[in-house]
């Protein structure tokens, strides 16, 4: 055996997000419009999913150029130029040709020249994921200022018909640059998978739409994810009560308010503040929780320095959370 040794670059304290960014297609599709094409109607739209319109990408819009807008929308928020990424990392599940992969157009776009690049597939927790993979790197010690997007053109995978995921699926991209921190910024990931429900939303092939089972996924989101999000924050050596903001993955109005219910019953602070946005963006699978969280932010709802809950979860059925500090 040689005796020479393998050497590592010394670890980081930690990380933390420095800027957010999003971007949601123009055109609007409401559940008027949805009830011109099938058997439905307003009411029974928000009684059961809680969307009242979802943004719809068109034609010039593709996974990569939606997450390169949010994505340099990100970086201008955190005052870093291109120069200073050295890693993108993209969550997708909706790209529309596996190569090149997104996050080497994405960098291209927006003139990062030569980073680590690569894409994540873990459906609509792929955004709690790839933070973790962000925060993992930069402790590491082999990034220092890493670009994370979550881009979906879900609509081109849907069946436009389809009562099931029609009236759900919708497009867009959020991003965060996340940045190596004398203290840490972001939490340890609290993820995971069901492999027994790798069926459960799922496409057959490359020519097939979405197929998801409803009920089953609804059974399981509202019963698995509330005990993942407590575990988050646990191994982030917080209390719930320490919690300000909630953004789990907008997939559901009904399970997003579950969710926060069983929080608030497990100790939670009864004013803490919920992400909706499912309401008007519909589910945007790894870009709901950006989007969701910028905004808030936008809007006033959440301030820079407050504790965030953040939890993802979909098909796989894979779940990841982590709590981290808003930028």
């Amino acid at each position: 055996m040689s005796a020479v040794q393998i050497s590592h670059p010394a670890t980081r304290n930690g990380s933390k997000i420095v800027g957010l960014g999003h971007f949601r297609p123009e055109q609007i599709v409401t559940n008027d419009d949805l009830s011109k094409i099938m058997e439905t109607n307003d009411e029974w739209i928000q009684s059961r999913v809680g969307i009242a319109e979802r943004h719809v990408a068109g034609d010039q819009d593709t996974v990569a150029s939606m997450g390169a807008i949010a994505g340099g929308k990100a970086l201008a928020d955190a005052g870093l130029e291109p120069s200073d990424i050295d890693t993108v990392i993209v969550a997708t599940c909706t790209t529309e040709s596996q190569v090149p992969h997104t996050s080497t157009q994405i960098a291209l776009a927006l003139d990062i020249s030569a980073p680590g690049s690569f894409d994540l597939n873990a459906a609509c927790a792929g955004f709690c994921y790839a933070l973790a993979a962000a925060d993992h790197a930069i402790r590491a010690g082999s990034a220092r200022n890493v670009l994370v997007v979550g881009s979906e053109k879900l609509t081109a995978w849907t069946d436009p018909v389809d009562r099931a995921t029609a009236i759900i699926f919708a497009d867009g991209a959020g991003a965060a640059v996340v940045s190596a921190s004398d203290e840490p910024g972001i939490g340890p990931v609290a993820w995971g998978s069901d492999e027994h429900q790798t069926r459960a939303i799922r496409i057959e092939s490359r020519d097939a739409s979405f197929i998801q089972e409803g009920q089953a996924v609804f059974r399981w989101a509202t019963t698995a994810i509330a005990p993942v999000a407590i575990r988050a924050v646990e191994l982030a050596g917080l209390q719930l009560s320490d919690i300000d903001v909630l953004v789990t993955h907008q997939a559901n109005l009904r399970i997003v308010e579950s969710i926060a219910k069983k929080l608030v019953a497990a100790g939670a602070n009864p004013q803490m503040r919920v992400a909706k946005d499912i309401v008007t963006s519909g589910n945007t699978s790894s870009a709901s929780i950006p989007i969701a969280l910028d905004r808030m932010r936008q809007a006033g709802h959440v301030s820079p320095g407050e504790i965030v809950l953040a939890v993802g979860f979909g098909a796989g059925l894979t779940y990841a959370g982590q709590v981290f500090r808003c930028p």
